[in-house]
C-alpha cells in the first residue's frame, strides 16, 4: 500500500478488516469483542464483534446525554465494564479559571475596566471564547468519575453504577477482577492521583487506597509544587505486586503494591526537562533480556514546539529500581509518514499496547500510524513493520490514537478522529 506521493504506507503489515466509527481515544479486545471510548459526545462506548476480522460489526453503542463529559476510556474484566467519566474539552474550559484573577491583575495594571478582547489575548483564546468560558466556570462540573456496566448480553449493557470522584473526573485506568485502578481527580489534590477501589460489589466500589506524590495533597499541608498539574498521575498499570505509573512531566514511577491498602513508591526516573513532551505509559516486559529487566516508556505529543524533538518511545533497564537508566530511544523521522510535517494534527508518539507477550512494541505514533519496534536488542531498537492508514471521514491526516493486540495475534488499531482497522503483522 502507498500513497501518492510514492511513501509506502504498510511494511509488514497487513490490513484485513476496517469500520468507519467516530475517533477514539482507547481500544480494548477481550474475547471475541473490541471495545471503544469515542473521544467526542454523544457517542460514549461502542462493543464490537470481531469474530470475523474481516467485517467488524457494531453489536452496541452507548451514547451520551449532553456534551458535558466524555467517556473515551475503557476496560473490561470478564462481564464488567468501566468506562471513564471525564470533562470533555477540559483543557480549553481550564483557562476559564484564571479568568477572575487575570481580569483584577489587568484591570490593576492599567488602571481601568479591561474587555474580552483583552483577557483572551492573554489566555491565547479569541474574544468570543470569552462568554463560554465564563459560563463554564459559572455552571462547573459534577458528574466526574466512572461508570459500571453489567455486559453480560454485549448487545444491550446495563448501567450498574456511576462512582464520583472529584475534579474533572476520570482520565485513564487500570482494572482487573478484584479491584479497579483509577486516575483521577480528588479534593484535596492537585491533578491526578491512583485510587484503589474494590469492585466485589460493583454497585458499590469500595475505596481501600490512595497514592500521589509528595506535593499534591495540599489539603493536607503538603507544600504545593511549583510544576502544579504538569506534575500529575496519567495512568498506572498493574503487574504483579507493583504498579508501573505515567506521571506526565514527573517521568514515571514504581509502587510497590504488595499491601494494596499501603502503596509505597519504590522506583522513579524523570528526564523532564530537557525532555518536553510528556510521559504516557511505562510498562516492563514480560521476560527479561540478557538477565536485565527491561520496561517501555512512551511520551505523548502533546504541544509540539518548533524545534524540539518528536515524542518519542524510550527503552529503560529497571534491573534495580533504585536506579533506574535508559538504555536507548526510538524515533520516527517526519518523512516516515506523508503526513509528518505535521500541519493536519499531531505526528509524534502517544501508546502502546498494555501488555507484552514477546519483545515486540506495537507503538501509536499520530500521523506516522502504527509502528512495529522490536527490542530484543535493548540497546537498538529496530522497527521490522508499519502501518499508516489512510485519513477518512474527511479528516485531514491520520490520528492514530491507541493499539491493541488481540489473543490471536491481530492488531487493533484505532485513530482519534474516524477509524478502526483489524491488521495482521507478518513481520
Amino acid at each position: 500500500m502507498s500513497n501518492a506521493n510514492d511513501t509506502p504506507l504498510a511494511r509488514n503489515v497487513n490490513r484485513i478488516g476496517h469500520l468507519d466509527i467516530p475517533g477514539g481515544g482507547q481500544i480494548v479486545v477481550d474475547g471475541s469483542y473490541a471495545y471503544v471510548g469515542h473521544m467526542e459526545p454523544p457517542y460514549g462506548t461502542s462493543i464490537i464483534d470481531v469474530s470475523d476480522p474481516k467485517t467488524p460489526r457494531i453489536v452496541s453503542q452507548i451514547m451520551l446525554e449532553g456534551t458535558d463529559s466524555h467517556t473515551h476510556k475503557v476496560r473490561v474484566a470478564g462481564d464488567l465494564m468501566i468506562v471513564n467519566v471525564e470533562r470533555y474539552n477540559r483543557h480549553f474550559l481550564r483557562k476559564g479559571e484564571r479568568i477572575p484573577m487575570l481580569r483584577d491583575a489587568l484591570s490593576m495594571h492599567l488602571r481601568r475596566p479591561v474587555d474580552d478582547s483583552e483577557v483572551a489575548r492573554e489566555l491565547g483564546v479569541e474574544p468570543g471564547d470569552i462568554a463560554i468560558l465564563d459560563a463554564a466556570r459559572e455552571r462547573g462540573y459534577s458528574e466526574g468519575g466512572f461508570r459500571l456496566y453489567d455486559i453480560a448480553d454485549r448487545a444491550n449493557p446495563r448501567l450498574i453504577h456511576h462512582q464520583l470522584t472529584g475534579g474533572i473526573g476520570v482520565h485513564r485506568f487500570d482494572m482487573d477482577d478484584s479491584y479497579a485502578y483509577i486516575s483521577t481527580e480528588m479534593e484535596g489534590y492537585v491533578g491526578n492521583i491512583l485510587v484503589v477501589y474494590d469492585l466485589a460489589d460493583p454497585k458499590a466500589p469500595r475505596e481501600v487506597s490512595r497514592w500521589h506524590m509528595p506535593g499534591q495533597h495540599v489539603a493536607a499541608g503538603e507544600t504545593p509544587l511549583k510544576a502544579g498539574q504538569s506534575h500529575r498521575l496519567h495512568h498506572a498499570l498493574r503487574v504483579g505486586d507493583e504498579f508501573w505509573a505515567a506521571v506526565w512531566q514527573a517521568g514515571l514511577r514504581v509502587i510497590d503494591a504488595s499491601d494494596i491498602t499501603d502503596l509505597k513508591t519504590v522506583g522513579e526516573f524523570n528526564y523532564h526537562p530537557p525532555f518536553p513532551e510528556p510521559t504516557h505509559t511505562v510498562l516492563p516486559l514480560r521476560t527479561n533480556i540478557r538477565g536485565r529487566r527491561i520496561a517501555i516508556a512512551i511520551d505523548e505529543e502533546h504541544e509540539k514546539e518548533k524545534g524540539q524533538p518528536h515524542a518519542f518511545m524510550w527503552v529503560l533497564d529497571v534491573t534495580d529500581l533504585s536506579d533506574i537508566k535508559a538504555l536507548s530511544t526510538f524515533h520516527v523521522g517526519e518523512s516516515a509518514s506523508p503526513w509528518g510535517d505535521g500541519a493536519s494534527g499531531r505526528f509524534g508518539a502517544h501508546q502502546f499496547q498494555e501488555h507484552f507477550d514477546s519483545t515486540l512494541v506495537f507503538a501509536t505514533w499520530f500521523a506516522g500510524g502504527l509502528r512495529v519496534v522490536d527490542v530484543a536488542d535493548p540497546m537498538l531498537p529496530r522497527e521490522v513493520g508499519h502501518f499508516i492508514p489512510e485519513p477518512v471521514g474527511g479528516a485531514a491526516a491520520p490520528q492514530s490514537n491507541d493499539v491493541d493486540v488481540g489473543p490471536d495475534g491481530l492488531v487493533y488499531l484505532l485513530d482519534r478522529i474516524n477509524g478502526f482497522d483489524v491488521l495482521e503483522f507478518t513481520g
